[in-house]
């Protein structure tokens, strides 16, 4: 190994064991009990809570994954993309974030998602619990395997050689595991305040010195003008591609003449904001917020953060062409773009520093992933459904359990399964938006939802995304549409029309209703 590349590895393995303390740092106080484990006893302030939520959403996506896109087709798909998602980010803390914390507290004082959704229905033989459980170790599992995918490509090009790539993914995965393990919500939590300070630092430094080293912002527009529709919001570029890489001439990638993005086209990345009502990692910190009122400080933080993250990591990729034009030509290999710049641009320790971003979003993904899991197969499914009488210090235990189990199962994605970052994101993210935020919105706005509506739309919404990914797409055409927008609607009409064919909630379940409606009114 390389002194520059030995520096730049060690930069990285001080970030490692900064959060692997933050773990041991945070163990007795998340290992008294369930409710502390899984849910920090309801203990966060704004600044954790909001910076954790964005933290935890974006993963090594953001850094990666949506630069990647930028560079090989240019503004279009990735503006509407960040467009969507900033959105839904903004309209999920104004209607969702007081409303489901309060409902959650008033509903047997719920810690878990699918807990949430048992006591919200009374559902004393808690099917909710299941159907939602099912679902998260499925769609969780497929997140967290794009995560390890991008520890492996991150360790792959900081040494140069693919020799390495499942020996980071194991590092990588062995590293989120130990401080979930031992810090649980609180320590993850934590440690996603820190990894999202460090995301954003990383993503405008590098955006503010591939300007630099461009020659300007004059002179990327100058650069980035002669690719076709490259630069057009409402078109896409086309890489001419011969024999699966994009064929290069004179040190420039080659196009052809582009094409138009199409309103449909527009729509299905404006739909990636719907799933933000469904995502648990992000929906967890507003249940977990100490004192309601904070919820605006946290909104504003959140939404800051999220707006500048995601227009710089678009920004990134555009300025990636600009400086290596043809440089990478497939569209996994542009999701190195952001490694390339921070290698070029910093000295290898701090270079090391500014890639632990990538390490920060993907760890704060994954982190919230394994304990999410954990809690639906230890809390909600074993002492929930199998076994009622299990003690705290059981479903402790079995949580931890289930932690390794997401973690292998993830491994497994990761070294079997498909190379874009991009591409495993979006699957994971329409199924489980599909199958939950129809359902939160519903359970939090609307009193007549009734149970069997309830597990009626989380089921169709979950389906409908395999479904319409592996079959319906292939149809063409307005098929090829996001699959998260059918099923998301297809979610939200099986909800409405099976709980108006099926007898309205009991009282005490709409006077619940009204209770956590007073409550958020106040706030």
């Amino acid at each position: 190994m390389q002194v520059n590349t030995a520096q730049t590895v060690i930069g990285m393995g001080v970030y490692f064991v900064f959060i692997v303390i933050v773990g041991v740092w945070y163990a007795r106080r998340s290992n008294r009990d369930p409710a502390s484990f899984f849910l920090g006893g309801r203990g966060l302030g704004p600044w954790v809570s909001a910076l954790s939520a964005e933290a935890s959403d974006m993963s090594g996506w953001l850094l990666m994954g949506l630069p990647g896109v930028a560079y090989f087709t240019g503004v279009g798909e990735a503006f509407w993309t960040a467009l969507g998602l900033a959105a839904g980010t903004w309209i999920n803390w104004q209607i969702v974030a007081k409303r489901l914390r309060t409902y959650s507290e008033t509903a047997g004082d719920s810690f878990t998602l699918p807990g949430f959704f048992s006591n919200r229905y009374h559902d004393t033989r808690k099917a909710l619990s299941v159907i939602a459980a099912v679902l998260l170790i499925l769609f969780f599992s497929i997140y967290a395997g794009a995560q390890f995918v991008a520890f492996g490509k991150l360790f792959d090009y900081v040494v140069g050689t693919h020799r390495y790539y499942a020996l980071m993914v194991l590092i990588g995965a062995a590293i989120v595991f130990i401080y979930t393990l031992l810090g649980g919500f609180l320590g993850e939590s934590f440690a996603d305040l820190v990894q999202a300070l460090l995301m954003i630092s990383a993503i405008i430094l590098v955006f503010a010195f591939g300007v630099y080293h461009v020659g300007g912002v004059s002179q990327v527009a100058e650069n980035l003008r002669s690719f076709p529709r490259f630069m057009d919001i409402f078109g896409i570029a086309t890489p001419v591609m011969e024999n699966g890489v994009q064929a290069v001439s004179g040190g420039r990638g080659v196009f052809g003449p582009g094409a138009d993005y199409s309103f449909l086209n527009i729509v299905s990345c404006l739909a990636w904001g719907l799933g933000y009502f469904g995502m648990p990692q992000v929906l967890l910190r507003f249940m977990a917020i100490k004192q309601p009122s904070k919820l605006r400080q946290a909104r504003a933080i959140g939404v800051t953060w999220c707006f500048i993250s995601l227009f710089a990591a678009v920004g990134i990729g555009l300025l990636g062409r600009a400086w290596q034009p043809g440089l990478l030509t497939t569209a996994g290999d542009a999701e190195t773009i952001f490694l390339r710049m921070a290698v070029t641009f910093f000295p290898p320790l701090l270079a090391g520093l500014v890639l632990s971003g990538i390490l920060g979003a993907s760890m704060s993904s994954c982190d919230s992933y394994m304990l999410i899991t954990s809690s639906s197969l230890a809390n909600d499914l074993m002492k929930g459904w199998l076994k009622k009488d299990l003690s705290d210090k059981a479903v402790l235990w079995l949580a931890r359990a289930s932690i390794l189990l997401v973690t292998l199962f993830g491994l497994f994605v990761a070294l079997t399964g498909a190379d874009s970052i991009f591409r495993i994101v979006s699957y994971a993210w329409a199924g489980l938006g599909a199958a939950f935020g129809p359902l939160i919105l519903f359970s939090l706005f609307w009193k007549r939802t009734t149970l069997a509506g309830a597990a009626a739309g989380m089921i169709s919404g979950g389906v409908t995304v395999v479904l319409w990914k592996n079959v319906i797409s292939k149809l063409g055409g307005p098929f090829t549409v996001y699959e998260l927008l059918p099923a998301f609607i297809i979610s939200c009409l099986a909800i409405f029309a099976v709980s108006l064919a099926t007898p309205r909630p009991a009282p005490d379940i709409e006077r619940e209703f009204e209770q956590a409606k007073a409550q958020a009114a106040l706030i």
